[in-house]
């Protein structure tokens, strides 16, 4: 079944780039040109991913995230302009699945496509099974796609249930970055990693700092024993 993706970016140029190599993957795509337009064209539409302007006229993209999410969730691509840290955990907090900073390449932008839509199918196939992985005083169902830390749900994206789930595998193994990029993300180039250290720092804003340890110049690694 032909997969339905809706672009929503105010730059015509972009957009028509973004469209034209969509299209050329085999996806069915819509473009909106701003925040009103971007909310009727989901409705109407129901697309499996949005791939979102961060900055749009009107609405902005900040906005359009958390009503698209609150409506129907959906997989949500950022794009952004913007290079503050904090500007990238706001779009991350109201429900983005990933970001990307302009300028950036199509094949990667393909590349982040595709494996946000394979862990929306894997995610599928796990409904029904008892796949509860408990460490310490975090709770992670696999199957429901839920967390609980200290007994209180936490809400997060998917890429981030995905990132947590991958390091829970094996509570203290240290995960290279390029390893989690490729696990997670579908790719492994290093200039890339920044987007698993934001990723990371969502974890630890939403589960606490003490959740996923740093191990400078290698990766990450999720404690043994968390909350002990």
């Amino acid at each position: 079944m032909q997969r339905r993706i809706l672009v929503v970016e105010d730059d015509a140029t972009i957009a028509l780039a973004v469209q034209n190599r969509l299209i050329a993957e085999g996806f069915e795509v819509r473009v909106a040109a701003d925040g009103e337009r971007a909310l009727a064209a989901y409705s109407r539409s129901e697309p499996d991913l949005v791939v979102l302007d961060r900055l749009l006229p009107g609405v902005d993209g900040v906005e359009v995230c958390r009503r698209m999410q609150a409506a129907r969730p959906v997989p949500v691509l950022m794009l952004t302009a913007l290079g503050e840290e904090t500007d990238l955990l706001v779009g991350l907090g109201v429900g983005a699945d990933d970001y990307m900073t302009k300028p950036f390449s199509m094949r990667e932008l393909v590349a982040r496509i595709h494996a946000l839509l394979r862990r929306v199918d894997r995610a599928a196939q796990l409904v029904n099974e008892d796949t509860v992985l408990r460490i310490g005083d975090l709770e992670i169902d696999r199957g429901e796609r839920r967390v609980f830390i200290r007994g209180e749900e936490a809400t997060l994206t998917r890429t981030e249930f995905d990132l947590l789930c991958r390091l829970a595998e094996r509570p203290g193994q240290v995960y290279e970055r390029e390893r989690l990029l490729a696990d997670i993300w579908g790719f492994s180039e290093a200039a890339a990693t920044r987007t698993v250290d934001s990723h990371i720092r969502a974890l630890r804003r939403k589960l606490g700092p003490d959740v996923v340890r740093t191990v400078h110049g290698v990766g990450y690694a999720l404690v043994r024993r968390v909350g002990a």
